[in-house]
This record gives structure tokens, C-alpha cells and sequence, in this order.
């Protein structure tokens, strides 16, 4: 055993680990559009605001693993190690910036709206955009890099994969949430 596969199995882990994070975070997404009450609601929103915890370690895990493989084997100039770097900012900025805030704002018309039923600006959070595109589009951006790890493109392919996979999960989180978000707005009430 060498410090390479040592570090390499850290960095895969710090992989797992985010991937795992986000594939909870998902779930609790999918189990807040169904809720129909605060009772129902609140659990996934406490299991999400821990499970967000888990983001910035992954990402600082990557980072620094990745660093090490770069100084030893690459180079920083190095197109796909760049995008995965850039990406890794887009994901802090996003998970920890945009959604964080969204979280918070749910929260806060989770507490507003009180028991029973969701009300619609409760409902109307639980599908905001700034938790399901940020989520999905995260994903598919981790997906972009992981690509990238895997083919080592240049600088054109390296940036569209990592550009295809964020769209994608913009895509997805607007259909996923579009028929809820429909209904929301029929009650009155705009929703994002």
C-alpha cells in the first residue's frame, strides 16, 4: 500500500460521502412535497438541516485529497482538475449559500403556519426552487466532475460536463416540482 491508493480511497470516500448526503437531503426533499401537514413536514426538515452538516466535511474531504493527487501526479493547469475545483466552489456557494437560506426561510413559514395543515406559503417553500434546483443540480454537477475524473477531457469537454450535469438537474427539480407548484398557484399563491 502506498499514499496514493491511501489517499485516493479518502478522496472516494469523501465522494460516497457527499453522494450519500445529497441522496438523504433528496429524500427528504421527496417527503416534504408530500407532506400535508407541519407534523408530517418538520421530521425531513431536521433530518435534512443535520444531514447538511455532512457537505462541508465531503467538500473540504475532495479537496484536500484531491490537492495531494494533483501536486504529486497532475498539474493545477490541469482542464478537468480546474472545472472539478470550480465545481467544488459552486457546490459550497450553492449548498451552503442558496439553500441554507431557503431552509431557513421554510423554517421560518413552517413555524409561521403552526399545526395541521400546510397553508400555502408552508407549501409553496416546501417545492421553492432554491431547495429542489440547488439539490438536483448539485447532483448533476458531482456527476459532471465524476465524469471528468473518469474521462480526463480538455477544456471544452471538461466545462459541458459539468455545465450538462447541473442543467439536467435544473430540469428534473422543475418537473419533479411542477404539478405541486401548479396546484400551489391555482390556490393563489406564486411560487420560487
Amino acid at each position: 500500500m502506498d499514499t496514493y491508493h491511501v489517499v485516493l480511497y479518502l478522496h472516494l470516500l469523501s465522494l460516497l460521502l457527499g453522494i450519500g448526503a445529497g441522496s438523504v437531503l433528496l429524500t427528504c426533499l421527496f417527503q416534504l412535497k408530500a407532506a400535508g401537514t407541519v407534523e408530517q413536514a418538520v421530521p425531513w426538515g431536521i433530518v435534512s438541516g443535520k444531514v447538511a452538516r455532512l457537505f462541508p466535511v465531503a467538500i473540504v474531504g475532495l479537496f484536500v485529497t484531491g490537492a495531494y493527487m494533483t501536486h504529486k501526479f497532475w498539474t493545477w493547469g490541469t482542464p478537468w482538475i480546474v472545472v472539478g475545483i470550480a465545481g467544488l466552489v459552486v457546490l459550497g456557494v450553492g449548498g451552503g449559500g442558496i439553500a441554507e437560506h431557503t431552509a431557513k426561510k421554510l423554517q421560518a413559514a413552517l413555524l409561521a403556519n403552526g399545526p395541521g395543515p400546510l397553508g400555502p406559503e408552508a407549501r409553496r417553500m416546501t417545492l421553492h426552487p432554491g431547495l429542489w434546483a440547488i439539490e438536483l443540480a448539485n447532483l448533476g454537477l458531482v456527476l459532471g466532475i465524476v465524469w471528468n475524473m473518469t474521462e480526463k477531457p480538455g477544456w471544452g469537454g471538461a466545462i459541458a460536463a459539468a455545465l450538462v450535469g447541473y442543467a439536467v438537474g435544473v430540469v428534473l427539480a422543475l418537473l419533479l416540482t411542477r404539478s405541486a407548484r401548479q396546484e400551489v398557484e391555482t390556490a393563489g399563491e406564486p411560487v420560487g
